[in-house]
């Protein structure tokens, strides 16, 4: 019986161990890749090559897409976008709409209306610092008055030329007396310093002008100071 079971063993094969480290460890040195039967691989090709060959990858990645292509269709794409823009802003502007003709006539009278608005503003401020200017000659001009009425502006002195000379700046400037015997009284232009009842007068008018008014464009710069004649009860 025991002869039996030792025959059976020796008929059983024993595994295969193979050994497949790369470094031998009793050289160190590398060893060359096997084939699939179990043999070494060609010793005709270069240690180098045969290591390369056992670490390359098994396939090779899939090519990434072509990113010129994409680019290209994209680019394409904004082109026609921008093309389509530019033929509709043809066809608007060749044939507008109803609400496109409404709103260009709005803008065209709010333009109007902000060009008139400022030219009556910038005509205001012009009057405006030239009536700042010209009240600090007032004075001098109530004094040719006066020396005009005593007939110290007769003659051709040098005096009556300089009085002309400045009356006529003031004028260019558009200062503007008024003031006049027989005028009818106007509260808004004249102020009465003093009124004397008249015999035969159907209305108050200016009997005598004590200081003359003056005007700038369309501003009052100042009253006339007038004695006016009243009606007589």
């Amino acid at each position: 019986m025991t002869d039996e079971n030792s025959d059976k063993h020796e008929e059983r094969e024993e595994p295969i161990v193979r050994d497949r480290r790369r470094i031998d460890p009793q050289t160190g040195q590398v060893r060359r890749p096997e084939s699939a039967d179990g043999a070494e691989a060609d010793a005709s090709a270069p240690e180098g090559q045969a290591a390369e060959a056992s670490d390359a990858p098994e396939s090779a990645p899939e090519a990434a897409p072509d990113a010129t292509a994409e680019g290209e269709s994209g680019q394409d794409g904004e082109e026609l976008f921008v093309e389509d823009i530019l033929n509709a802003a043809e066809a608007e502007t060749s044939e507008p709409s109803d609400e496109h003709l409404a709103d260009l006539k709005r803008v065209t009278a709010e333009y109007a209306n902000y060009r008139r608005r400022t030219e009556s503003e910038r005509v205001l401020e012009r009057e405006r610092a030239v009536r700042d200017t010209v009240k600090v000659l007032l004075p001098v001009l109530d004094d040719l008055d006066r020396a005009q009425k005593h007939g110290d502006l007769e003659g051709e002195g040098a005096f009556p030329t300089i009085a002309a000379k400045l009356r006529g700046a003031v004028e260019k400037l558009g200062l503007k007396p008024f003031g006049e015997v027989g005028e009818v009284f106007d509260p808004q232009k004249h102020e009465a310093i003093y009124q004397q009842p008249t015999p035969g007068a159907t209305e108050t008018t200016v009997l005598d002008v004590v200081e003359v008014g003056y005007t700038l464009g369309s501003t009052l710069v100042r009253v006339a100071k007038v004695v006016v004649a009243t009606p007589a009860d």
